[in-house]
């Protein structure tokens, strides 16, 4: 098909033309979307193993990044390769390993348990813009460090107003009219984008002048305190593209991949009595299992990508520089070889069989794994373990609900609807 068609398919309808892609022409393919260049589309463990322990210096993650440089800055560990990539990621595992993950325990259930208890009884209740709004608050309080006053409620309106706009379906239209790298002349993006800026700064200035910097426990005041290997100090603009990274990265992934466990889970009525009763008796398998099983089939985001730097073998097949492998996650996790009855919702799967390195893919892979996996992950755990155990969930419609795409993520079609008692 024409390049545009193809993309005008991808945008609307992603999943759906890599299955069919993948019937008609096998496990890999060629797809080409506008601004991308040539994917070569990869379903392959075995190959998709090649890609993530590949040469870094060949595989470019952050080439085939490029469309998110405008939205998340130069400086985002996202859209950096080789070395300045891994100084990014230096500054930025420490938050999220060992007691520092614990630290932020009792500020998720914190929020969870007053979001929860907040909705209402006997009605129809779309669950995905709470979860938004939750995750959201999670991220501004462990994140940003601000936890109340007029600081919280500017910030949260700010970033609740930014995140809208790159998830709105619409917003494809003026970016494939002008191009990813022009975005910023659109006034909708760029007024948002300033008043972020302006608001991220303030909390910088503020934290670079506080005198208990080194008490504190939020990410901000880590990468504040943080040094390169020179001793130098982050810079503003790289704190400030590294927080917008965690924000958009960390954000609309877990809200949507917890919507999406609910909605699974409710219409699978005894495996959700199954969760509520393991979590009551304190057991913690059931629970990993059904967040393996909900990103296993229903991933948020449905490929990663490399840029090749080089000519490459892959597969038999001969690819120039240029063009980019892309691992697909959709076609992976939905691969019957691997995960018998793969379009069933059995978190069993992974009770006594632990998700596999190259078969279980929703965070990537490699040197490139997305290092917020442990923190959203946790936090997943957090919020549907007190959801359960305080509420009774139905689905407002028996029907399942079917995927609809928002900018990159695949989101609930009806958000998440549900009846809670």
């Amino acid at each position: 098909m024409p390049r545009p068609i193809q993309t005008a398919i991808w945008s609307r309808q992603a999943q759906w033309l890599l299955s069919q892609s993948r019937r008609r022409l096998g496990p890999m393919f060629t797809l080409e979307i506008a601004y991308e260049g040539k994917w070569v589309i990869v379903s392959d463990p075995e190959l998709v193993k090649e890609i993530f322990r590949g040469d870094p210096k060949v595989f470019h993650a952050g080439e085939g990044n490029e469309i998110l440089r405008p939205l998340l800055g130069p400086n985002s560990v996202l859209v950096l390769d080789e070395a300045p990539h891994m100084s990014q990621r230096k500054l930025l595992l420490p938050p999220f390993h060992g007691k520092r993950m614990e630290g932020y325990e009792s500020t998720m259930r914190e929020i969870a348990v007053r979001e929860i208890d907040s909705w209402p009884n006997g009605v129809p209740w779309q669950l995905r813009p709470r979860m938004q709004a939750m995750t959201l608050d999670i991220i501004i309080e462990t994140v940003f460090g601000v936890h109340g006053g007029a600081r919280l409620g500017d910030l949260r309106a700010a970033l609740r107003d930014f995140l809208d706009l790159l998830t709105n379906p619409r917003m494809i239209v003026p970016l494939l009219a002008i191009g990813p790298s022009r975005i910023r002349l659109y006034p909708p993006f760029r007024r948002r984008t300033d008043r972020v800026a302006a608001l991220i700064g303030a909390e910088i200035a503020e934290r670079r002048a506080a005198a208990d910097l080194e008490e504190r426990d939020d990410i901000l005041s880590l990468l504040v305190a943080a040094r390169h290997e020179d001793g130098s100090p982050m810079s503003d603009a790289e704190i400030h593209d590294e927080l917008l990274t965690l924000l958009v990265a960390g954000h609309e992934t877990t809200a949507t991949a917890l919507s999406w466990a609910v909605e699974r889970l409710v219409r699978h009525p005894d495996k959700l009595e199954r969760l509520r009763a393991e979590v009551e008796a304190g057991e913690d398998a059931y629970l990993t299992a059904t967040i393996q099983e909900t990103l296993r089939l229903r991933p948020v985001i449905s490929i990663v990508i490399r840029r090749l730097t080089e000519a490459i073998e892959l597969g038999g097949y001969h690819l120039p520089a240029g063009v980019s492998v892309v691992p697909a996650i959709h076609l992976i996790h939905r691969d019957p070889t691997i995960y018998p009855e793969p379009d069933a919702f059995r978190p069993e799967r992974f009770l006594d069989d632990p998700p596999g390195t190259y078969t279980w893919i929703p965070f990537g892979g490699g040197v490139r794994r997305c290092l917020g996996a442990s923190f959203a992950q946790q936090e997943m755990a957090i919020v549907l373990r007190e959801l359960v155990s305080r509420r009774m969930i139905r689905p407002a419609d028996p029907a399942p609900e079917r995927n609809f795409r928002r900018a990159i993520t695949e989101t609930p079609r009806h958000n998440a609807e549900v009846v809670l008692s």
